[in-house]
Formats: structure tokens, sequence, C-alpha cells
């Protein structure tokens, strides 16, 4: 199991947990309440809410050819999820890559934010931006249309 799905895996169990106690209670109404806030609380902190993610020099590669934004994110990461959710459609016309997974890409993020690895970071021409306005990023994908 990846490090990626290690919080949304703890969510489930730690619902289904739950869910179980208050069904031996008599209580199955409010477990399944419960059992469904859980999980949709792992489905947001999935990778599965991201577009599919790319190796950092793929990215840099197709940047370069098509000039749209790449984008250094990790699951979990609440700045992460808030870029893309207020992206919305426009999320899918970026470069995503997942520093998790890719070695290349913590490295790449790690020398844009003096060693550290803060996401999301979104580069632009060549040019990092650590946690940017969504708007901002929207605006940056506007000329390339």
């Amino acid at each position: 199991m990846t490090r990626a799905w290690i919080l949304p895996m703890l969510f489930v169990f730690c619902g289904s947990v739950v869910a179980a106690g208050l069904i031996s209670r008599g209580s199955p109404g409010t477990a399944t309440a419960l059992l469904l806030v859980f999980v949709l609380l792992a489905g947001m902190n999935s990778p599965l809410i991201f577009p599919r993610s790319i190796g950092a020099l793929e990215a840099q590669r197709r940047s370069a050819a098509d000039g749209r934004p790449v984008v250094f994110w990790r699951p979990g990461c609440k700045y992460c999820m808030r870029l893309r959710f207020r992206l919305g459609r426009s999320a899918r016309r970026l470069h995503w890559v997942d520093i998790w997974r890719d070695p290349a890409g913590a490295a790449a993020v790690r020398a844009a934010n003096d060693g550290n690895e803060t996401v999301p970071t979104v580069v632009v021409a060549g040019r990092p931006h650590t946690n940017p306005d969504p708007e901002w990023v929207r605006e940056q994908l506007s000329p390339s249309e």
C-alpha cells in the first residue's frame, strides 16, 4: 500500500469500527450515516479526486510543448484539494505531478521551496509559485485556449 492511501484507508477502518459499535447498540441508521461520512472523507483525501498524475520530467516536457502549468501536489493536502475543487473542470488542462509517487517531482518542489515539500507548487513558464490563488492559476490557462 502506498503512502497516499494510508489516510483514506484509516478513515474507512475507523468508520467501520464506529459503525459496528453503533449497530451492536441498536442504531443502524446512525451507523449508516456515520459510515457514509467516513467514506466521503476517505474519498476526499484519496488520489481519486485528482486528474491522472504523470512524472515530473514528462510534465515539464509537456508544459514546454503546450505552455500549460505543472501542479505538484500530494494526497491529503487540504490546499491541493482547495486548488483542485476551485479549478473545477479546468483542472484537467493542467499537468499534475504527485510528489509522493515521483521522486523527481519531490526534488523539484524542494528545489523551489528552500528544501521544503510545500504543495501545491505550480510551475508556470519555468517559474514556481507556491500555494497560488486558484483564480490566478485559472488565468494562466486562458492564453492557451
